[in-house]
């Protein structure tokens, strides 16, 4: 990707919790000359090397053939996750918006195209031992954030079969997390009204035991140290991104030093579902469904062809996010600002 005068690369969705940790480390990247941050908003935090622009990808007017020219790599992370209640806007934004990044990205001639999917794209799968990248990727069609993952696997099949001259990289990582995003993610899955004992651990009495809740966490810095990685080696296609162990009931009980109590999935489900539909919980219950259902993560792929390992385990990664929720922690960005939680 590089040239004797560096390279430049575009990042759209530049100011979220993924987006601030790639420009991060892309502004400190010797083999980067300048990045281009594309977000809603423009923020007051200036990393070196950086510039930006008012952009959003949901708009038909936006001038991403423009933003992208002679970019020699565009990073699309831009994503929106709400409103829940509403899965026509956020296909507009996560899907249309995405071909529209496709799409001109095509038309600038951009050599290499870096897309932020997800382990919600996968079908569901086994919780005893992670799947590899082959792993079929058709989503929980109820749950809208699956839905458009899986929706845009297809659609990346299409582009690169008709753009082989462009290197497509996907990137399917776990959670993630870091203490920064603590804030945003508070009010994208609780909402307001979570309750501030669940930002102070040794408050909980328990810890409820969901049949099929085993998932995995990556710490933000972690995948974004991918995304750097692939805009330097030569490789296509998809990577899982994860770290160990796989978070249960039974390890993050150890954690938060409390007990765990087997709670069913129906009275969960209808737990979520009521505040969902009080408009209290902003997480919708069929994203409950699929994560029940998402598969564990195989990461050699990533390790042997990408030279990635992640530096935080699982449980450190919890462990800062818990901390930066109880301060509330947010960066200086609109869609990261923190609130004090309880």
């Amino acid at each position: 990707m590089s040239s004797a005068s560096g390279s430049r690369v575009v990042v759209t969705g530049a100011t979220g919790n993924v987006g601030t940790s790639v420009v991060r480390l892309l502004s400190e990247d010797p083999e980067v000359a300048s990045v281009r941050g594309l977000a809603r908003r423009i923020p007051d935090w200036s990393p070196p090397k950086t510039e930006w622009a008012a952009v959003d990808v949901s708009s038909e007017q936006a001038p991403l053939a423009d933003e992208f020219e002679g970019a020699d790599a565009v990073i699309h992370l831009a994503w929106a996750f709400q409103p829940t209640h509403d899965p026509a806007t956020t296909w507009r934004t996560n899907v249309l918006g995405s071909i529209r990044v496709y799409e001109a990205a095509a038309a600038a001639r951009v050599p290499v195209l870096v897309h932020a999917s997800s382990v919600g794209a996968y079908s569901p799968g086994p919780k005893d031992r992670p799947v590899d990248e082959s792993w079929p990727t058709h989503g929980w069609p109820d749950a809208a954030y699956t839905r458009e993952k899986a929706y845009l696997e297809r659609t990346l099949d299409t582009f690169e079969r008709d753009h082989p001259d462009i290197r497509v990289v996907r990137m399917r990582p776990a959670f993630l997390f870091k203490a920064e995003s603590a804030s945003e993610q508070r009010r994208i899955f609780g909402g307001r009204f979570l309750p501030g004992p669940l930002a102070r651990p040794e408050l909980l009495p328990f810890l409820p035991d969901i049949p099929g809740l085993r998932v995995q966490a990556l710490h933000t810095d972690d995948g974004a140290r991918a995304y750097q990685l692939a805009l330097h080696r030569e490789v296509r296609g998809a990577f899982n991104l994860a770290a160990d162990p796989p978070l249960d009931a039974k390890v993050l009980s150890e954690l938060l030093g409390t007990r765990p109590v087997r709670l069913p999935r129906v009275a969960a489900r209808s737990a979520i579902a009521a505040a969902w539909g009080l408009h209290l919980l902003p997480a919708s219950p069929h994203l409950f469904d699929a994560v029940l259902r998402l598969p564990l993560l195989d990461c050699t792929r990533a390790h042997t062809e990408l030279g990635w390992q992640p530096r935080r385990t699982a449980i450190e990664v919890i462990q800062e996010f818990l901390e930066g929720l109880q301060r509330g922690e947010g960066a200086d960005t609109a869609p990261m600002r923190g609130r004090k939680v309880g």
